[in-house]
């Protein structure tokens, strides 16, 4: 594989920021899942808003230096939309928690562990994809991770089916229904901007071997 670094010339800066990226987007997840476990009525997003911020505060960074370092155009697309999939996961997360602040007292927060496990391991799988981008990862390596994450994606696929069918039995409550279709549909979302983050490292990866 071409050495990315090369393309990029002094590019071990973005190297640095897409990580620092990607491991804000895991920590804003982790944020959430603490949230989730140790909730007890008073729900406070302050962690959330760090990540995010952190992670915007990064994509600016690189938007400001993809101005400063020579790239051609076709890498500065990649290095663009790589850092638009990282932020959109705490984005992503931020409103999960906003929304969940809001009906917490509709629904248990152990109703989203199994969800937030499969999006826990995403997040380090994204962390691990875009570590490799420095390192010139062979193609089948970054591969096997992108088939992790597919299979963490089609996991959270069949909860979102078990959870569809209990919401829509007749069963259970129509605000908590609503409350929790919500809240799944969002936590869904982030598991997918993690898969996002996912595909472009690995057109990026495929591109340039």
């Amino acid at each position: 594989m071409i050495s990315l670094a090369k393309l990029f010339g002094k590019s071990d800066r973005f190297f640095e920021l897409l990580a620092s990226s990607a491991k804000s987007a895991h920590q804003s997840i982790e944020a959430l899942a603490r949230l989730l476990q140790e909730s007890n009525g008073d729900i406070s997003l302050a962690d959330l808003a760090v990540a995010r911020r952190n992670e915007k505060k990064t994509a600016e960074i690189i938007s400001e230096e993809l101005v400063k370092v020579f790239v051609t155009a076709l890498d500065r697309e990649d290095i663009e939309a790589l850092s638009k999939a990282l932020y959109r996961i705490p984005k992503t997360v931020e409103k999960f928690g906003e929304r969940y602040e809001i009906m917490h007292h509709l629904v248990k927060a152990k109703d989203f562990a199994p969800q937030m496990a499969i999006a826990q391991e995403a997040a380090l799988v994204v962390v691990r994809m875009v570590d490799m981008l420095s390192k010139s990862p062979r193609l089948e390596d970054i591969k096997a991770e992108n088939d992790k994450m597919q299979e963490l994606e089609g996991r959270a696929d069949q909860l979102v089916v078990g959870y569809l069918k209990e919401i829509y039995s007749g069963s259970m409550d129509p605000i908590e229904a609503m409350a929790k279709r919500d809240l799944y549909d969002l936590l869904e979302k982030v598991i997918d901007r993690c898969r996002d983050a996912g595909n472009v490292v690995s057109q990026i990866v495929l591109k340039n071997s």
